[in-house]
C-alpha cells in the first residue's frame, strides 16, 4: 500500500478567485500573488501559524470581486483591494478579528 501524503498543519486556508467574471480585470490575480508576500512579511506562511492559501477560477458569485474566502471561519469578502487585503492578513489572519465591514457572506447565514 503506497504511503499517504502528508500535510504541514495550518490555522487557515485562505480561496482568492483568479476567474474574470467576478472581476472583469481579473484582479484576483493581483490580490494572490500579494497574499504570499503578506503571509511571508506577518510570518503566516510557515510554521504553526501558517494559512494556506489557493487560487480558484470561480467561488460562482460572479459580482463584486475580488472575492476572498476565509476557512474554517466561512467568511466571504468582496470588493478586496490590496488595502483591505493588508487588513484581512493582519486583523483577520493574523490577529483574528473580521473585518466586518468588508464581509458579504459567512458560511450557514442565508442558507449557505
Amino acid at each position: 500500500m503506497a504511503a499517504h501524503p502528508e500535510m504541514e498543519p495550518y490555522t487557515r486556508h485562505v480561496l482568492v478567485c483568479t476567474g474574470g467574471f467576478c472581476s472583469h480585470d481579473r484582479g484576483g490575480r493581483a490580490i494572490y500573488a500579494r497574499l504570499a508576500s503578506l503571509l511571508q512579511r506577518h510570518g503566516l506562511l510557515f510554521g504553526p501559524t501558517r494559512v494556506k492559501r489557493s487560487e480558484t477560477p470561480c467561488l460562482g458569485v460572479c459580482a463584486g470581486g475580488p472575492i476572498v474566502a476565509v476557512y474554517p471561519e466561512g467568511v466571504w469578502y468582496a470588493g478586496v483591494t490590496p488595502e483591505l487585503l493588508d487588513r484581512i492578513v493582519v486583523e483577520h489572519l493574523k490577529e483574528g478579528r473580521v473585518v466586518e465591514e468588508a464581509v458579504f457572506h459567512r458560511l450557514g447565514a442565508g442558507g449557505g
